[in-house]
């Protein structure tokens, strides 16, 4: 019994580390390139870019080609940076215009 009840801690511990927390944290920029040999892409967030690489696991992997100068929007885990997990084509960020002064009435 003892034995028994071991292994079975054992395995619910190894289970568990196994698991992850699942905490992702995304990106929006531009994606300047994209390498299909080395399964990687450059993404451009407020002027710093990024390497990511590309897994089989990734979403929306297949499109890739065609979002390179497009804006995107990347998930990747929080512990591993460097994998994505999520690509998809992003809202384009419009830059906001300067409110326009109102012309006070005189009374």
């Amino acid at each position: 019994m003892k034995n028994t009840l071991s292994i079975l801690s054992v395995l619910a511990l190894a289970a568990a580390a196994q698991a992850g927390c699942g905490k992702t944290a995304t990106s929006e920029g531009t994606l300047k390139s994209y390498d299909a040999e080395k399964k990687e892409i450059v993404v451009s967030v407020k002027g710093k870019d990024s390497t990511v690489t590309v897994t089989p696991e990734t979403k929306g992997a297949a499109g890739l080609k065609d979002l390179v100068g497009k804006a995107v929007k990347v998930e990747a885990s929080v512990h591993d940076k460097v994998k994505a997990l999520s690509v998809e084509a992003g809202v384009a960020s419009t830059e906001e215009k300067p409110a326009e002064k109102k012309k006070k009435k005189k009374a």
